[in-house]
This record gives C-alpha cells, structure tokens and sequence, in this order.
C-alpha cells in the first residue's frame, strides 16, 4: 500500500466549466443550460462538469465538449482558473475554464432538449450561476485578444464561406464594424484562403464567391514568424 503523504491536507474538489461559443446570422452565441441538480437547480448555466479520478484534465475537458455537443476536433483554449472560496455554495471546488468555437452547421439541435439547453445571444446572456458570467467576460476579452493575432474565427464557421461572412464574424466579436477594404487586403495578403467557384447569391444577384480556409499554409505561415493582426 503506498504511504498516505498528504493525510493531513484538505481535499476539494475540481470542476470544468465550458465557454461553448457559435456563430450564425451575423451574431455570437453562447450554450447555456437549465442546471438540473441542487444548489441553483433550475438557473442558467455553462456547460462543466468534475473531474474523474482516472481522467487528465484534458480527457475531462473532451469528455464535456464532447458531451454535450457531440462534435471532435473542437477548437478550445484554457481561459483561467476560478477558486474564490465561496464561489460555490455546495461545497469548496475549484474550476478551470475553457472556451471552445463550433461551426453550428454541425452541431445537432436534438442536444438542446436533452440537456435542456438553449443558444443565447451574447449580447443578451442574462445571469449565470457562481462566477460563470465572469468566466464568460474573460473569454470574450481573450478571444478578441486571439482574434486579432490568428485567424481562430475560422472555427465559428461552415467550411465553405464568403469574404462578407467573415467580416460579420470578426465584427461580431470585436462589437464593432472594420473597414471592408482594409479587412479584405489583410485576410488575402495572408494567402491562407482558396477561393471556389461557387458563389453565395442569397443577399445579392452578383453573389460573393465562397472561400475555404487552408490550415497547411497558415501552418507554414506561423513556422515562419508571420504575425496575423488585423
């Protein structure tokens, strides 16, 4: 039996809270559930969940993800660690937070009624239960950091896009409107974008030509020092 070295120590317990972000219709969302047990039943709140003895933190942060939207390889960051004593009322427990970007295209809206969950405006995110609303403006604050240092946005979108899409994205996330020319020069001198054929002509009888984002040349960007802001 090994020898009992921390016997004398408090234990606490460890929880993930996950920042689940889309994007649709020119706006930011955010998956807020209805929490289904004691304390706060029945208010709104991230998606989380504790962490097992077998599992690391990152088979935690997967599992959750993955629970509760079904999709592999999602784009996430670690935005902090929350430990505020009484944070939360149940008991002592510690949350380190992540956000994550999902193309909604993918994301199956059965999972909404399963786990009684809902897509929420940014904007109009009411309050969250503990200290998930501060968890909520770290993240905004750290993906536009992110946003204006690598092309992180192209995760909040379809494979297949237009030039004005991912303008209305990253104005969506800054909260305010860029210059379209400006915008536009930036993104193409990247040369990270392939431009198809097709052509969107939802909004207009002219249409904009979808484009589809190459993640080998980004990568061979980066290996080579290039420094994206816009």
């Amino acid at each position: 039996m090994s020898p009992y070295f921390y016997r004398e120590e408090e234990k606490y317990y460890v929880a993930v809270d996950c920042i689940i972000l889309g994007f649709k219709e020119g706006k930011l969302y955010l998956l807020v559930s209805k929490r289904k047990f004691d304390p706060r039943r029945g208010e709104d709140t991230l998606m989380g969940g504790f962490i097992k003895p077998t599992e690391s933190l990152s088979e935690t942060v997967k599992r959750v993800l993955y629970e509760y939207t079904e999709i592999d390889d999602v784009y996430m960051e670690q935005v902090g660690t929350y430990g505020s004593v009484d944070r939360d009322e149940g008991e002592r427990v510690l949350s380190i937070a992540y956000y994550a970007l999902i193309d909604l295209e993918m994301f199956d809206e059965e999972l909404c009624e399963k786990y009684n969950a809902r897509w929420e405006e940014l904007d109009k995110v009411g309050k969250l239960i503990f200290d998930h609303n501060l968890m909520l403006r770290d993240t905004i604050e750290m993906l536009r950091i992110r946003a204006a240092t690598k092309p992180i946005g192209f995760s909040l979108l379809p494979e297949k896009f237009t030039l004005p899409q991912l303008q209305t994205l990253y104005e969506a996330i800054y909260q305010k409107p860029l210059d379209k020319r400006n915008f536009r020069k930036k993104i193409l001198e990247m040369d990270i974008l392939e431009k198809l054929d097709e052509k969107d002509k939802s909004s207009s009888k002219r249409g904009a030509f979808y484009y589809t984002f190459n993640k080998e040349k980004y990568d061979k960007l980066l290996e080579r020092g290039y420094y994206f802001s816009l």
